[in-house]
């Protein structure tokens, strides 16, 4: 389908923003009774047209009268050109202030602004109004937009305006492909077709028979059939208005705010840290007191501010924030929201989301956001892994919108150097293990497995079990270690000098299954006689815990540590057999060897390992 840009409407109420959109689109964008009534927007309304181009173009008309300014911000909250209205018999006023800070903040990319009601006034009075508007204009996010004089009621203007129109769309900047999101701001039924949502669509494209998920609430939907502008649409590409039919979902799954995207492509938040500048002219500095409202794309929630420090801006006016909602979010690096205080019912500002999935633990934060703040969307991944120690390229994708992101073990992403330091010192933690054990095949596995963990622990806090032994694949892939089904060892490291055929024959024979090893009558069937199992435990190669039973030293030794672990609540036969992964063949007898040796005490049907 055709390209369509979106432009919201913006200013002081019954200032002629829905004549103008009537008289551009020949559609009435006040959709409500009520509106028609009181003569005022207090909903969204969309009408759209063809301009002389050929382009096509959508508005967004928003209400203006204060008591809605949510509606209005739900209306330009995804979008980023603006069609600013201003009438001549009536000047600036005080929504015309407050539409123009919530636009700054929004990081508005361009518009056009309308001077209407030209018919009203006289030529002076134009002239002081026009000037007027360039002055309070000065220093804002419209400050070099093109200004037309027109009216509504005589048509005086409108091809000027229209050609203005067609400019601001020509020297639009397309949006970023990234993930889809349509930012949901209404929800019904339609009999016989079932549940429809309208929005505004950003990221990506969206198409019949996609399958959706409905966030925050985590519910999956199919998209059944798809109109722009009222007409049917196979495909819809944003930034447009759309309105999707869902199959699989009730209305009453949706509500204003929500978001409709791909399956498992966002994580919904109720905490976020951001960069924040309060608007042109604020009389107080906000402070993390009071009770405030924040908005994003067409979601309106509660929040909690926190101040973190300030930012690197001249003057200092940016400060780092950290917000927390009551209502989660969807959110992407990089999304505008604004701030309302509820107290005096105003905005006091707003800025830029750059972790929408922050430590808990917020520190000092300065140093981290400013780096988020001067990054670019493909530098994201390796500053998160660089943040965490470690992130999975799934995680890091969901979490920055990038997949830009170089993983060093399996699909995870390392901090820089991490790997190195890890290889270092497991290298050195098994050299140590081949001093004091010379004939030992290497460092147990379970072991060696700890010693990493260790590590790692201290560079990132507790790591994921998957990723202990991913790097260890690592190391041995790049021919740092060997590693057996049981240890790990330098390449330089020969093993057990002289070990005797025979008894190589039964630490191979234990080796394949070593928690549920072969019984000696069973390695003798194997053709490994008693001897040679006699001769293998004598050299210390496995360890007999009952007349026809053996394990490897790397088995006692990790079942020993699963004991250990169990000293507070103790553990049972099940439990234990669980751990080690073993039978209750196996279980009980190494338990019971634990008990004669004094490593374990019983309890009823519990063990603990007894104090050294």
């Amino acid at each position: 389908m055709t390209e369509i840009r979106v432009v919201a409407t913006a200013g002081h109420v019954d200032h002629g923003k829905s004549s103008l959109i009537l008289r551009l689109t020949g559609m009435d964008p006040d959709r409500w009774e009520e509106e028609k009534r009181r003569g005022l927007t207090i909903d969204l309304g969309y009408a759209w047209c063809e301009l002389p181009s050929g382009r096509e173009i959508g508005f967004v008309d928003v209400p203006g009268h204060e008591r809605f300014i949510a509606n209005m911000l739900a209306g330009v909250g995804p979008v980023r050109l603006v069609l600013f209205v201003v009438a001549a018999n009536e000047g600036w006023r005080q929504q015309s202030e407050e539409h123009l800070a919530i636009l700054d903040v929004l990081g508005v990319e361009g518009g056009v602004v309308a001077l209407t009601k030209q018919d009203l006034v006289d030529g002076e009075t134009l002239d002081l109004a026009e000037e007027q508007i360039r002055e309070q204009m000065v220093g804002s996010a419209l400050e070099r937009a093109r200004l037309v004089r027109v009216s509504a009621t005589t048509g005086d203007g409108l091809d000027e305006l229209r050609s203005a129109l067609d400019e601001l769309l020509a020297a639009a900047v397309p949006p970023p492909e990234t993930r889809g999101r349509l930012f949901v701001d209404r929800v019904f039924t339609i009999s016989g077709a079932g549940t429809v949502v309208t929005g505004t669509l950003g990221g990506s494209a969206l198409a019949v028979g996609d399958d959706v998920e409905l966030y925050p609430h985590g519910r999956t939907a199919r998209v059944r059939s798809l109109q722009s502008h009222k007409r049917d649409a196979t495909r819809a590409i944003p930034v447009a208005r759309v309105a999707a039919n869902l199959a699989g979902t009730g209305r009453g799954d949706l509500a204003r705010g929500d978001v409709v995207g791909p399956p498992g492509a966002w994580r919904p938040t109720t905490t976020f840290d951001g960069v924040f500048r309060p608007v042109r002219g604020l009389a107080h500095p906000v402070t993390g007191r009071g009770a405030f409202k924040v908005y994003v794309g067409a979601a309106e929630t509660d929040a909690r501010v926190r101040i973190l420090g300030r930012g690197s801006k001249e003057g200092g006016e940016d400060v780092f924030v950290r917000i927390t909602t009551t209502r989660p979010l969807v959110l992407d690096v990089s999304d505008r929201f604004v701030l309302r205080d509820s107290g005096r019912k105003e905005t006091v500002g707003g800025g830029t989301v750059l972790d929408p999935a922050p430590p808990q633990r917020a520190g000092s934060a300065g140093g981290r956001l400013a780096r988020r703040a001067a990054a670019a969307r493909h530098e994201l991944p390796a500053i998160l892994a660089d943040e965490r120690g470690a992130v999975h390229a799934t995680e890091a994708l969901v979490l920055t919108g990038s997949d830009a992101g170089v993983p060093q073990a399996g699909d995870w992403l390392l901090r820089d150097g991490l790997l190195a330091r890890s290889g270092a010192a497991l290298v050195s933690h098994v050299s140590a293990h081949h001093l004091a054990h010379p004939l030992d095949e290497g460092e147990p596995l379970a072991a060696a497995r700890r010693a990493l963990a260790g590590h790692l622990r201290g560079e990132m806090g507790p790591p994921d079990p998957r990723l202990i032994d991913l790097i260890l694949d690592r190391l041995v892939g790049d021919g740092l270690l060997v590693r057996t089904t049981t240890a790990v060892a330098l390449p330089s490291h020969e093993g057990p000098p002289g070990l005797d055929p025979l008894m190589r024959r039964v630490v191979e024979a234990i080796s394949d299954e070593p928690a549920q090893p072969p019984t000696i009558k069973e390695l003798a069937e194997r053709g490994i006689g008693r001897d040679a199992v006699d001769a293998a435990t004598r050299a210390g190669h496995v360890i007999r815990v009952a007349p026809d039973l053996v394990f490897l030293p790397s088995v006692i030794e990790r079942a020993e540590a699963i004991v250990t672990d169990a000293r507070e609540t103790g553990i049972t036969v099940s439990a234990f057999r669980e751990a080690l992964g073993t039978s209750r063949k196996f279980a009980v007898p190494l338990l019971g060897w634990f008990d004669q040796r004094g490593i374990t005490r019983r309890e009823g049907d519990l063990r603990y390992p007894r104090s050294s």
